[in-house]
């Protein structure tokens, strides 16, 4: 500490030198060390710093127009104390912008705070932006808007709109937060927030830990925690694991949730709570040891453990509960208040101004339900307003899906303080359950000669905006539809988990893995899981929907399935053997990992999922492809191979792809009601033809006259 050394060494100079300065000189020790004391506390500051980066949702986005605008989402978690942070904005405008007269301005929660011009170059470009600290809340919409002009700006005259005039936006940008760690409080709330935050999932100090060898009703408690958090996770490529109490991601996680019936747990949690107190009632309750921070769920019996379970896989309740301790018996009520799926989403809760000349746009993005997809004569109703000094001869809205126009209408004079439109959706084309709908406004100036960023002309979204969207449900037995033939009214649609007897901390990876992608899409934890460690009755078999991991000999389900795999085993299960979609030589069958999704030889309206290998090392290979969305999203059959090479491949192998569908004669009219319709007309203008025919021939005697020649 140099700043010490010249302090103390001048000081005690002044004294050997005889000045009789001891005010100055007490003066100046005192100053040293204040800044001293004060150098001391930014450096234990600077120590406990923390650093994470958020990425944004966003894919790569090209917006045209000489005006442009985006918008991107954020959120600060509760407990940061942030300090610092800043945007990282991946970008590239046209080669023909006029860099002196194009600009870009960002605002967070509609203040503006940060504007720039791009570069004078091509190619990709990065800006590097302090964000405001005082002007981030909880969840932040960042928006990016500027002008791309191609002119030299010298001259006032309309500027013309051109498919030059563009900004693209890359995948990539993140906000970089530096902050302190507000430490959490024993309230089960505060655990729940610190175990959940995205910053303590991403630096891996989480963990989800079962006893060595845990029975079906812990891992069933497991999964359901499990879920609980996959659903509110905001990064995709994160997952909390399922472990044990020794492995080493448990002993180095300083958020543990530790779940167990009361005889399997560990001597030193027994002894945060009796028996006793667990009399019909499971209880979660917090401890803390340091730096360790433990949540601890237990019971007597499965059944309570399985339901306290619940309680954890409910966010609501978890962030109400500001004491360490809760009781939660059979008449606890656990469930989610998700809604039900009803066919209307609404566009914005709150309402959305758009501000700014000639083209600028809104962006919803619609999620139905996973196992639903959109069907014929679904609509967007819009109810919007707008500025009534634009140029209505040129001013228009567009709505757009999936980036292709579907409808437009022209803004009217008439209509300026109240307009509404309404589009309907393409006809016989399947959006799949997620879907962008942008809603264009074209605000076109009558003043040639004005600004193009002033903020004068404007439009407003209202909040009774709805997309109804006619929905169908989807029964393809392929990975383009994983995980929804698992789920039914967004939670688990009564899932029956084959596993091996003994698990492997490799079959632990592998569980998290299937139950990280399901429990990312299960909203609702009123769904069912159940283990089995053997195999199941032939009764489950036929009325439940299977997941079976392991090796052959692990699992016996696998074996008895190995006929009707679509990649099967040799006799000795040590290796896959060659089919007709793929050769497989003998050293590569042993060092596959496949997962395949077969139409249940129990019940053809059931699937089975089979994540199998010949080692438990493959078993979690093949498990590294249906854990996230982004890697399921790359395969459309049914079968999924994956080798030591990080070499993956789809095949299909089903004719049919739905499941079959048996019908009642009330459903089968139901779904051909058109055509039932029309064979009524066509049997009433018979039956009136006949009727007509039948008239005419009595009239004309014609009848009476046949009558009489049969009588002769």
């Amino acid at each position: 500490m140099e700043w010490w050394g010249i302090f103390v060494n001048k000081s005690f100079i002044s004294k050997r030198a005889g000045i009789k300065h001891s005010a100055i000189n007490n003066l100046i020790i005192v100053i040293g060390l204040l800044i001293g004391l004060f150098g001391v506390s930014l450096t234990v500051h600077a120590a406990d710093l923390k650093s994470y980066t958020q990425p944004f949702q966003n894919q790569t986005t090209s917006l045209t127009g000489t005006a442009v605008s985006a918008n991107m989402y954020f959120i600060k978690v509760g407990y940061w104390d942030v300090k610092q942070a800043t945007l990282n904005l991946n970008y590239q405008v046209s080669q023909l912008s006029n860099q002196t007269t194009s600009d870009i301005t960002v605002s967070i929660n509609g203040t503006k705070f940060y504007s720039f011009r791009p570069q004078n170059k091509t190619g990709l470009q990065t800006e590097t932006i302090d964000i405001p600290t005082d002007l981030i809340g909880g969840t932040n919409n960042l928006r990016i808007t500027g002008q791309i002009l191609d002119q030299d700006g010298k001259k006032n005259y309309d500027l013309a709109q051109t498919p030059a005039n563009w900004l693209t936006i890359y995948s990539g940008a993140n906000v970089n937060f530096q902050y302190l760690l507000k430490p959490p409080t024993t309230a089960i709330k505060s655990f729940y927030n610190h175990f959940s935050g995205p910053d303590t999932i991403a630096n891996a100090q989480t963990s989800i830990s079962v006893p060595e060898q845990a029975d079906n009703a812990e891992l069933t408690a497991a999964v359901y925690a499990l879920a609980g958090y996959s659903r509110t996770m905001t990064n995709e490529e994160d997952q909390v694991p399922i472990n044990t109490f020794s492995s080493k991601r448990a002993q180095s996680s300083d958020y543990q949730m530790i779940i167990a019936t009361y005889d399997h747990l560990p001597s030193r949690y027994r002894k945060l709570v009796s028996r006793s107190e667990l009399n019909k009632r499971a209880v979660l309750k917090t401890d803390y040891v340091g730096d360790k921070h433990v949540l601890l769920l237990t019971a007597t019996s499965g059944a309570l453990l399985e339901k306290a379970s619940r309680f954890v896989a409910n966010q609501e309740l978890m962030k109400e509960t500001a004491s360490d301790t809760e009781y939660i018996d059979a008449q606890t009520q656990t469930f989610t208040s998700s809604l039900q799926y009803d066919g209307s989403y609404q566009l914005t809760n709150t309402g959305e101004q758009i501000t700014g000349p000639q083209h600028q746009e809104a962006t919803y993005f619609v999620s139905l339900p996973v196992d639903r997809t959109n069907a014929d004569g679904s609509q967007i109703r819009l109810h919007y307003k707008y500025a009534s000094n634009l140029d209505f001869s040129r001013s228009l809205a567009t709505v757009y899906v999936n980036n292709k126009p579907i409808g437009s209408q022209k803004l009217r004079a008439s209509k300026a303080n109240d307009d509404s439109m309404t589009v309907t959706l393409p006809k016989g084309k399947t959006l799949g359950n997620t879907f962008v709908i942008r809603v264009a406004f074209d605000l076109e100036m009558k003043n040639s000669e004005a600004a193009t960023n002033n903020q004068t002309p404007w439009a407003y979204i209202e909040s009774d905006s709805k997309a109804y969207i006619k929905s169908q449900p989807v029964s393809t037995q392929l990975f383009s539809n994983y995980p929804s033939l698992f789920l039914k009214n967004q939670t688990f649609n009564n899932i029956a988990v084959v596993k091996p007897a003994q698990l492997t901390s490799h079959d632990f990876k592998t569980l998290t893995n299937i139950f990280n992608l399901l429990g990312n899409f299960a909203e609702s934890n009123t769904g069912n899981v159940q283990f089995y460690d053997q195999m199941p009755s032939e009764k489950v078999l036929r009325n439940q929907n299977v997941i079976a991991f392991g090796t052959p000999k692990q699992n016996q389900l696998i074996r008895q399935l190995n006929s009707k795999l679509y990649f099967k085993f040799n006799q000795n299960f040590t290796r896959f053997k060659s089919n007709e979609k793929l050769s497989i030589e003998r050293a590569y069958g042993r060092r596959l990992g496949v997962a395949q999704l077969l139409r249940s030889p129990y019940n053809d309206k059931r699937v089975i999922l089979a994540v199998t290998a010949a080692h438990s090392t493959d078993v979690e290979l093949a498990s590294t492809q249906i854990n996230f969305q982004k890697n399921i999203s790359q395969y459309s059959g049914d079968a999924i191979v994956v080798d030591h090479d990080n070499n993956h491949y789809s095949y299909r192998f089903k004719r049919k792809k739905d499941v079959a569908q048996h019908h009642s004669v009330a459903q089968t009219v139901k779904q051909h009601s058109q055509l039932v319709i029309y064979l009524g007309l066509t049997l009433f203008a018979l039956v009136l033809i006949a009727l007509i025919l039948f008239l005419l021939l009595r009239k004309n005697g014609l009848l009476k006259q046949g009558g009489e020649q049969n009588e002769k």
